[in-house]
């Protein structure tokens, strides 16, 4: 939307539509909660939080506009397999210089070391919650809704919110944590995602298995000491990963510097 000023992006809950997985009313909940999120994760990679008011049955979130494309744009799929010649975001992403994909992974890595610092752990977070501005190089955090102040159990089992193709083990399992190690796991999923080449026959292996399979080292774009790091992060057993985010951080930061 958009007045003589400027233009904003607006979340408006309460709306009976036609395929909801929720009444209107916990729409409305979902989002009074989402608004106390992020005014306590503000950053300047986030979309920033304007206004937030009721309007009927209606409840309102009011953002600042903010230029970009979604990594993960699923509802265009339909018009990519309709068009071949049309390139996707996320092809396009992958298809930027190295140097522009490591300046969006230093993004990821401030925002999550923000998110822990600040008492919190990030929830259904993944390419859909990244956009990128290809005209200026800019990544920006756009849906945070879910995330959740510590301590956090997975109390869905397997229906745990996020994609199969980059949820980490304890997000299928109930009664898991959900903490620091999980969101670095993500985040080195992610990044296989940036430089890692998969096929489909990859992606619906982590849908059949219930888990996130990194790539081969030959489809990997980057060394192999920042494979073996990323390969870290992504391991299976938590124990077995990075004991903090900043941990992992380093150890990418002097490989990758």
């Amino acid at each position: 939307m958009e007045d003589e000023k400027q233009r904003y992006f607006c979340k408006i809950a309460g709306v009976n539509t036609l395929e909801a997985d929720v009444t209107p009313d916990e729409s409305v909940a979902i989002l009074k909660n989402a608004v106390s999120i992020y005014k306590d994760l503000e950053h300047q990679s986030l979309i920033r939080l304007i206004d937030a008011y009721e309007y009927e049955q209606f409840y309102v979130a009011v953002f600042d506009w903010a230029e970009g494309e979604c990594l993960f744009d699923h509802w265009n799929f339909e018009k990519y397999d309709e068009n071949p010649t049309l390139k996707s975001p996320k092809t396009r992403f992958k298809e930027l210089p190295i140097e522009k994909r490591l300046q969006a992974v230093e993004v990821l890595f401030s925002f999550l070391l923000h998110v822990h610092k600040n008492g919190y752990v990030a929830v259904d977070f993944y390419d859909g919650s990244i956009m990128y501005d290809f005209s200026r190089d800019k990544t920006t955090i756009c849906d945070i809704d879910f995330f959740r102040k510590v301590p956090v159990i997975n109390d869905m089992g397997e229906d745990w919110f996020g994609t199969k193709r980059l949820k980490a083990p304890e997000e299928y399992c109930k009664g898991a944590g959900i903490d620091e190690k999980t969101n670095l796991f993500t985040l080195g999923a992610l990044i296989f995602e940036f430089f890692g080449e998969f096929t489909e026959e990859d992606i619906v292996k982590r849908y059949v298995e219930n888990r996130f399979i990194p790539c081969d080292l030959d489809k990997w774009e980057l060394s192999e000491e920042a494979y073996q790091i990323v390969k870290k992060a992504v391991a299976y057993n938590k124990d077995e990963r990075y004991a903090s985010l900043a941990e992992f951080y380093e150890a990418w930061e002097q490989e990758n510097k």
